[in-house]
């Protein structure tokens, strides 16, 4: 994973922070139906400059004929490679050269919840805009990480190698597939760094924000007409949320989202060995099946008669087709992502359980 990230052609991403403001907004205001759009911006000196946005057009499933609200999400995880986006995009590509924009696409955005965001809807997306420039990336913005005040906003590309089989969409364990290419689910993505910018223009403007004297000591008032021309301004009190031993209820949400994707990766699993006892019993019939047969032409052969054909198996026989990989692949990259989410968040409470260890246990 670290030799593909070298052969890129950009090692970092560099986000506008007018962009950032648009796509946690577009995010939010969508949330919980999944928030899909446009990033351009231009490549320069290895990084990936992101300077614009815009979201794709919803489709409205009220007007739509046996439309129900739940296909929201589908639809919209979807509108990235379809036709009327497409031709929606190019329009307004168009549009930004005219007014002397940055116009380059340069990828797409999506939303996520909890960091659920690996799945065949968004590989598929990032293939169909990777594939005609290599020098796009796909910014996923977790808006129930977002709400609790720290910005989550991640950018990834789909490797070489995943870019490879899945055009030619072997994802089976016989040669030349996974086996030749050595391919495994921490072979899917590459993450890359993202820096937020300001331009020039705000990075002013912030530093001409009047702020206000920290004050370390308090005088006291005097008397009372002291105490009525300047009330006295007490130091803010240090927050007590950090000494709440409550367990934080996102680690609970991603430990039953990680069940639950453990419980599907088990189901293809069990699909895969399924259809190795089909391999095996079909083998098997066509094991016995040629061994009657060389029984058959060599009695013939004995009697000088002509031998049967020994190939007709083929045409009797038919051998189960193996599932494809791709989706144990994928759930097994949404686990990871999930373990690595469960670990940032038991570091804060592990610290508050042992904290209290001694007050908590028996003596």
């Amino acid at each position: 994973m670290a030799d593909s990230q070298k052969d890129a052609s950009f090692k970092t991403v560099q986000v506008e922070a007018l962009v950032v403001m648009k796509i946690v907004k577009h995010c939010s205001n969508s949330f919980p139906t999944t928030a899909t759009g446009s990033i351009v911006g231009m490549d320069k000196d290895g990084v990936l400059e992101i300077t614009n946005t815009f979201p794709f057009p919803t489709v409205d499933l009220a007007n739509v004929e046996g439309g129900h609200q739940n296909d929201a999400s589908a639809i919209a995880a979807a509108a990235p490679r379809t036709k009327a986006n497409i031709i929606y995009q190019n329009e307004m590509i168009r549009h930004l050269k005219e007014v002397n924009v940055d116009a380059n696409n340069v990828g797409w955005y999506t939303s996520a919840t909890m960091g659920n965001f690996v799945n065949p809807s968004f590989i598929e997306n990032q293939y169909h805009y990777q594939r005609e420039n290599d020098k796009t990336v796909a910014l996923v913005h977790d808006v129930s990480r977002s709400s609790q005040g720290a910005l989550s906003l991640r950018a990834f590309k789909l490797t070489p190698n995943f870019m490879t089989a899945f055009k030619e969409g072997k994802f089976t364990t016989e040669r030349p597939s996974l086996q030749k290419s050595k391919l495994s689910f921490k072979d899917i993505l590459i993450e890359f760094p993202i820096h937020v910018h300001n331009s020039h223009l705000l990075t002013s403007y912030l530093h001409q924000l009047p702020t206000a004297t920290p004050e370390t000591d308090v005088s006291l008032p005097t008397s009372l007409s002291d105490l009525q021309g300047d009330p006295v301004k007490m130091p803010l009190h240090p927050s007590a949320d950090i000494l709440d031993l409550s367990i934080d209820p996102f680690l609970e949400k991603t430990c039953d989202l990680l069940l639950d994707s453990i419980e599907s990766h088990y189901t293809e699993l069990n699909n895969h060995q399924y259809y190795q006892r089909q391999l095996a019993r079909e083998q098997a019939k066509i094991t016995a099946w040629q061994t009657k047969r060389k029984a058959e032409n060599a009695a013939r052969v004995a009697a000088k008669q002509q031998p049967l054909p020994e190939d007709e198996w083929q045409r009797i026989f038919k051998l189960p087709q193996e599932p494809s990989r791709l989706e144990g692949m994928l759930n097994a990259k949404q686990v990871e992502q999930y373990s690595k989410q469960i670990d940032g968040f038991t570091a804060n409470v592990s610290a508050k359980m042992f904290a209290v260890r001694g007050n908590l246990l028996p003596e």
